[in-house]
């Protein structure tokens, strides 16, 4: 199940900002930094399961409001950033695409339960070993 979402370029927003860091001039002058922003709560192409894995998720970009905000300042020009943000975004909603596999709970087997009582038993005796003070 091979699935691609395309995300239209009216849904995303882009602010050019300055770049923080160093880099004198260059920095202090250029808005060479881009602040992506995508709803993915309003957004009409994704699919209902992709836009609730995508919401659930704990992530701190995105806001209460479910807009995900992707700062990109990692190169020098505007253009590069700017791909590295709509690279990040691919990335971000390509993780949402697969569901999770179902967890199959399983129960631990007698040997490793004896296993573990027979550590947990050795580990005691060496404390009590510790505790007892025979020097009469």
């Amino acid at each position: 199940m091979s699935q691609r979402i395309t995300i239209p370029e009216q849904e995303l927003v882009e602010r050019f900002v300055r770049s923080a860091g160093p880099g004198g001039q260059n920095v202090n002058k250029v808005a060479t930094a881009v602040e992506l922003r995508f709803d993915i709560a309003q957004s009409p192409t994704l699919p209902e399961p992709v836009r609730a894995r995508l919401l659930s998720k704990r992530d701190r970009r995105v806001t209460a409001e479910g807009v995900l905000v992707l700062n990109a300042q990692r190169f020098r020009t505007q253009d590069r950033n700017r791909q590295d943000a709509r690279e990040r975004l691919a990335a971000f909603v390509e993780s949402g695409l697969r569901a999770p596999k179902a967890r199959i709970a399983t129960k631990p087997s007698r040997a490793a339960k004896a296993r573990r009582l027979d550590a947990k038993r050795e580990r005691s005796t060496i404390k009590k070993g510790r505790s007892q003070r025979d020097w009469d």
